[in-house]
């Protein structure tokens, strides 16, 4: 009985030892002070895996107070640490010289010159510390007339919202990228003359959510190519096939969008499939577009089932696509996937590392996302951005129909490529002015190695951008004298053409034209709702004057009767504000919906 009682003192002992908790609490800086986001944080005794968060600091709850635990981050030294749970734990890390490192660098969407990251750095104050997108806020145009923007025909975010409400789930603030959503609509596209590439229009108007700001609209439109002229298409379809996707809205989805794409095959353009989940291999060895049958078959025969090794599939599509290179074509890898990678963290370095080596060899990179839960939004954005392509979330049949049967040309085929636009404001009439959209992550913000990069532009395409601008006294002398005419602002494109390694540059100057905001044209002021309902579910300290009924009247009195995505718009918006509404008040006040 004694020993009985030695046996259960015993095991009461290990037990209290063993659920006993620590927890360990600190934070990793560079040498200079800048705190580090995402820094992998390994846990020796137990082998996991933690990460820094966006303010740089990290709590680790764990059952040893002590331990040894190792930081790395790409492009410094790599640093192992004993640590007691006792003691906060300050980590400096120290930046590898440019000949020991290959820094993935953080790519940005939209960019100021001269712009100091110390004077950004007054930014990252309240709401916007949990973010990894950090909305733009005023610069001084005397000091900063110059910014820019990188531009692509991405519209992932909209119909990634549109699963949100449809489902009735607050929308996660980091999924609403305005220059997505203006995107969606391909708002006010007119067809370039004289044989040009480009054609820029701008004007400027009232600010509907401050009276005493104005909003400046640059529309861009793109030439329009004949689908029978194209050059010929080398298409590998790169389709995840691992378990994630045995759902309705994946795999059995991108099977019905990959049949639509098929049908506007012509009998030169070539496809291959390639899958990667179970096992990693050709399903479909480059066939003739004429041969549809063939290929909407193999496509039917695909099945999901087993784990996602993406980088031996993004491997094996790209050397099929190297394999049957066409001169002059249009070279493209189509990856469907939800994102799930289930590759360790070297392997997805590797795999980024990959598609921008890829970039350079004429192959370009579209990507289609779709699924809920574990759809990695962020992760396949970065990957078509690297690929020098473009990105689409597929939530239903009738965005496939719209992506890769409507939209074909603008998906599939690009008319320029690394396009970057570049506006130099005039000082005499703008005296600040805020990018609505184009928000950069809060991580290439702080990173000075930070780069900005073009995006590809497709054929028919039409893009929306919208600036808030706080005027000079100069500018509202103008309006009341009825004066227009003089230079506002000075656009600068930056583009390449397809398989084209010289700079090209498209020049236009923006006349100061007012026009009051209930007399501009209804695609400017429908463009405002969508730019106005993002920035309602970001929460944007720069919106407080107008709500869900400002925004639902602007958008009906200002959507085209015949046109059923901007009356899906109009849906959506009801459902929202029915939903933050609940929201709302289930949080006894909650955010500023």
């Amino acid at each position: 009985m004694k020993a009985v009682c030695h046996i259960i003192f015993f095991l009461f002992s290990g037990l209290s030892l063993c659920c006993q908790q620590y927890y360990v609490r600190g934070e990793v800086k560079d040498e200079s002070g800048n705190i580090l986001q995402n820094v992998t944080i390994l846990q020796h005794k137990t082998g996991y895996v933690f990460r820094s968060g966006t303010s740089g600091t990290f709590g680790i709850i764990s059952n040893y107070k002590t331990d040894t635990f190792n930081f790395s981050h790409e492009g410094y030294f790599s640093q192992r640490i004993f640590v007691d749970a006792d003691n906060y734990v300050s980590v400096k890390m120290k930046l590898k010289p440019a000949s020991m490192s290959n820094i993935r660098r953080d790519k940005l969407s939209s960019l100021t010159k001269d712009l100091e990251k110390d004077e950004q750095k007054s930014w990252f104050t309240g709401d916007e510390t949990y973010a990894s997108l950090l909305e733009n806020h005023f610069v001084n145009t005397q000091r900063y007339p110059n910014t820019g923007m990188s531009l692509n025909v991405d519209r992932a975010s909209y119909s990634n919202i549109r699963r949100f409400i449809t489902l009735k789930s607050i929308v996660p603030p980091d999924a609403v990228r305005i220059e997505e959503m203006l995107n969606y609509f391909n708002l006010n596209y007119e067809e370039p003359e004289n044989n040009k590439l480009f054609k820029i229009r701008s004007t400027i108007s009232s600010c509907p959510w401050n009276s005493d700001n104005q909003l400046m609209f640059i529309n861009l439109s793109s030439r329009k190519l004949d689908l029978e002229a194209l050059p010929p298409s080398n298409l590998v379809f790169l389709i995840d096939v691992s378990g994630s996707m045995d759902m309705t809205n994946r795999l059995p989805l991108l099977k019905s969008a990959f049949r639509l794409l098929v049908n506007n095959l012509r009998a030169k353009d070539s496809v291959a499939i390639v899958v990667y989940g179970g096992v990693t291999g050709v399903m479909l060895n480059t066939t003739s577009g004429n041969e549809k049958e063939k290929i909407i078959k193999a496509i039917d025969e695909l099945e999901a089932g087993g784990n996602t090794p993406g980088e031996s599939g993004i491997k094996l599509a790209y050397s099929v696509a190297r394999n049957h290179f066409i001169e002059g074509g249009n070279n493209r890898v189509i990856l469907a996937t939800d994102g799930d990678f289930n590759v360790g963290m070297k392997t997805e370095e590797e795999l980024n590392e990959l598609i921008t080596q890829q970039r350079a060899s004429g192959v370009y990179l579209t990507c289609l996302g779709v699924g809920m839960g574990n759809y990695k939004d962020s992760k396949i954005q970065t990957l078509a951005k690297k690929g020098n392509g473009n990105f689409a979330y597929l939530d239903n049949y009738k965005e496939a129909e719209k992506v890769l049967l409507k939209e074909f040309t603008q998906t599939l085929y690009a008319v320029a490529d690394d396009v970057y636009m570049n506006v130099e404001f005039n000082s005499e009439y703008v005296k600040e002015y805020r990018l609505i959209g184009f928000d950069n992550k809060v991580g290439a913000l702080r990173d000075s190695l930070s780069v900005i990069e073009g995006g590809e532009i497709g054929s028919g395409y039409s893009m929306m951008a919208l600036f808030e601008i706080e005027p000079t006294e100069i500018n509202r002398g103008a309006i009341l004298d009825n004066f227009s005419g003089g230079k506002y602002a000075n656009l600068m494109l930056r583009y390449k053409l397809p398989g084209d390694t010289a700079q090209k540059y498209f020049n236009e100057t923006c006349m100061f034209r007012y026009t009051p905001f209930n007399n501009l044209s209804s695609c400017y002021r429908f463009s405002t709702s969508v730019a106005m309902f993002g920035s309602l579910l970001r929460n944007s300290r720069f919106q407080k004057e107008a709500g869900w009924t400002e925004i639902i009247s602007l958008a009906q009195e200002s959507s085209e009767e015949n046109d059923l995505l901007q009356k899906e718009f109009i849906a959506i918006l009801e459902q929202a504000r029915l939903l933050y509404t609940k929201y709302k008040k289930k949080k006894g006040g909650g955010p500023n919906f």
